[in-house]
């Protein structure tokens, strides 16, 4: 059974009295355990897309199932592009704040809190306040938070997208190693062609607005994966090359 489903999916907002439509007539599973990246031009509906998964927005038309396996986990966990933390508790109280809403016990909570501060590498500042914290460690804070919570499935709008390269490499491989341990099905908003060859097991590519799913590519390398292997394999390259090319193409098209 699959993780996710969407069926004939459409999202139509109202703007100065006209309606825009956002996605059309978008239709794709997930299996359990997929890391699927989505790439497209800005203004597509990706991020519409994945906030009608975490039941933030609403279809116009069309159907969405999460198949929940487990009623005592959260269906879902985002994390945004800009960090989401609450600013007035420590890394420590943030991470562990979604075990704490669900009135989890507290050495499970306590656990589960160090253990993934472990796994991001913020057990030397669980105690700091993200006033104090640079943009990267932030973000592993979400991330920990996320996976702590252990939800059904993990959404992630352009989480590093603020991030320098070198950061940004290095949290990457941070997700992948929770990720190949958790097995969590994840959706995964980049703009990057590398981020998506690295991370993910498919990219769908989708289409200017009204935003569609044109295109669904499986990417075949073999785990671990570095970015140098990337860069160098020729499959990848050519894999690259035709989603710039269409990325290119959609952006020339919304222009018209």
């Amino acid at each position: 059974m699959s993780k996710i489903e969407i069926n004939q999916l459409s999202k139509k907002f109202i703007k100065r009295n006209k309606y825009i439509e956002a996605l059309q007539d978008i239709t794709l599973s997930i299996q359990p355990g997929e890391f699927v990246c989505l790439l497209g031009p800005s203004g597509c509906g990706k991020t519409t897309l994945l906030r009608i998964l975490a039941n933030l927005e609403k279809t116009s038309t069309g159907e969405v199932k999460i198949h929940q396996t487990d009623k005592e986990k959260p269906l879902q966990s985002m994390v945004f592009q800009e960090n989401g933390i609450i600013p007035w508790l420590t890394v420590e109280e943030n991470v562990a704040f979604g075990l704490k809403m669900r009135h989890l016990p507290s050495a499970y909570i306590k656990e589960r809190t160090d253990y993934y501060l472990y796994k991001v590498g913020l057990t030397n500042f669980k105690r700091l306040y993200p006033k104090e914290l640079s943009g990267g460690m932030k973000q592993r804070v979400s991330i920990a938070r996320a996976f702590a919570n252990d939800p059904e499935i993990l959404l992630m709008d352009e989480p590093f997208a603020a991030l320098d390269e070198q950061n940004k490499f290095i949290l990457q491989e941070e997700l992948l190693s929770i990720w190949q341990e958790t097995k969590k099905t994840v959706l995964f908003i980049t703009h990057s062609i590398d981020e998506a060859l690295l991370l993910s097991d498919r990219i769908l590519l989708m289409s200017s607005q009204p935003g569609r799913i044109v295109k669904d590519i499986n990417i075949e390398m073999e785990r671990p994966r570095s970015i140098e292997k990337v860069r160098s394999d020729p499959a990848m390259t050519d894999i690259f090359l035709d989603v710039w090319e269409h990325l290119q193409n959609e952006v020339k098209q919304a222009r018209l």
